[in-house]
């Protein structure tokens, strides 16, 4: 098993850059399923869920290459005649249960797997099932797959409110809605830019969707869509993840680029408390500039659903403010026990406690914190380890970075560049590791 040896004290400089977006390049590749044809999406990044998932297409029987040099991937669905989503795939990545509304919307039937993914907190699928429900779908339940099938002739559309808000939902009832015999409604719906950009592209099929970016998005089912050719936007929490770490790794006063990105898909919200810790941002073209502040003030911030503070970045976030000047907290209203890197940044001298959904940080930990052995939970308490690594006393071992390579392209490497002191080892998993 891979583990990555970060060794902290190195000032960090830019350029880094951006890669596409993993949250939306799951869905893009989901919606090529709908379109008899070949379809290309360029700027698709190199990560093992895109691999993973690439595996679960194949099983429906669509062709798909991938060419990682030109993060460019092709997916042949003319034929898709295993609408299935094996349990094998499915437990790796949460994503693959988009294979629902995209079977339904193609075949008119599925079999998918109960999902799996990241081991912290509960994320059922019940709006997932009764938003497709709500269109005419019969669902059932099948030793842990769900089984789904369309009337004769297909889903008749519906009307279906989101309680809470939920991107993977919305995703999922839009892949069945837009070859529906009639019209679809999705009340509550996800504004996020993933949903935006993935909307786009089945716009870009044929698809007849009108709202995205509200509340409300209207669907008017379609008989047919096409392949096209489509661009990935790039991830605008890699973005937010590197703008904290130029923030508290780089040296004050001197400009620390971002390049390839998208900073209006980050929000208000996270843009907001970014400057209020007294960093200095600028976007020029497709970079963002970071001037790292002398001193990094104290925020606090409360995770929303967009366009508020992302939840896929307040683990970043807690590690930013234990390089500030005073104590903060971090509240997470979307995923209540979403602090499992917290007891692993104890390890590594960090004072900090979980009381319910908050977080409580110490600030004024600039020279405390120590490098341990520390063990990744999920995909972003992952890079978060890594940034305390990076301002750690001496050598962090990040084990289990399996879950780091679900999501950040090649990031050891980058950040080498960046002038880093970090590598990759081996280890085993049963044997503890010097």
């Amino acid at each position: 098993m891979d583990k990555l040896v970060v060794h902290g004290g190195p000032v960090l400089h830019g350029p880094i850059a951006v890669s596409g977006s993993k949250n939306t390049a799951l869905p893009l590749m989901t919606a090529a399923i709908l379109a008899p044809g070949i379809t290309t999406i360029s700027n698709i990044p190199e990560l093992r869920d895109v691999h993973t998932f690439s595996n679960v297409l194949r099983v429906s029987g669509a062709y798909v290459d991938y060419d990682a040099e030109a993060h460019e991937i092709t997916i042949d669905a003319t034929r898709i005649g295993h609408p299935e989503a094996p349990y094998e795939l499915v437990k790796q990545m949460r994503a693959s249960f988009y294979m629902l509304g995209a079977l339904v919307g193609r075949r008119g039937k599925a079999r998918v797997s109960m999902p799996g993914g990241c081991a912290w907190g509960p994320r059922p699928v019940d709006l997932h099932l009764r938003g497709l429900e709500a269109l005419g779908a019969t669902i059932e339940l099948d030793e842990g797959y769900v089984v789904a099938s369309t009337p004769r002739g297909g889903l008749p559309g519906g009307t279906f409110r989101l309680e809470p808000s939920s991107v993977g939902a919305t995703v999922n009832i839009l892949l069945a809605a837009a070859t529906a015999k009639g019209g679809s409604r999705i009340e509550n719906a996800a504004m996020e830019p993933d949903v935006i950009v993935f909307g786009q592209m089945l716009q870009a099929m044929g698809a007849q969707i009108h709202g995205l970016g509200t509340t409300t998005i209207e669907v008017e089912g379609v008989r047919h869509l096409q392949p096209v050719e489509f661009a990935n936007t790039p991830d605008r929490i890699e973005l937010g993840t590197f703008m904290a770490l130029a923030a508290m790794t780089g040296a004050p006063g001197v400009p620390f680029e971002i390049a390839n990105t998208a900073p209006e898909h980050l929000g208000e919200a996270f843009i907001e408390a970014f400057k209020a810790t007294g960093a200095g941002y600028e976007v020029r073209g497709t970079s963002v500039i970071v001037t790292p502040p002398e001193t990094i003030r104290p925020v606090s911030i409360e995770t929303g659903v967009y366009p508020g503070f992302p939840t896929d970045l307040q683990q970043q976030w807690t590690v930013l403010m234990t390089q500030a000047d005073g104590p903060s907290t971090v509240t997470d209203h979307i995923y209540l026990d979403r602090f499992a890197h917290v007891p692993e940044l104890n390890r590594m001298g960090v004072r900090a406690v979980v009381k319910g959904n908050v977080c409580h940080i110490d600030g004024g930990q600039r020279n405390s914190i120590q490098g341990a052995q520390v063990m990744s939970t999920d995909l972003r308490g992952s890079v978060a380890l890594v940034m305390a690594g990076l301002v750690a006393t001496g050598d962090t071992h990040v084990l289990r970075v399996y879950h780091l390579d679900r999501g950040y392209e090649a990031l050891e490497d980058r950040l080498k560049a960046c002038g880093a002191a970090i590598t990759r080892d081996v280890y085993e998993e049963n044997v503890v590791p010097v």
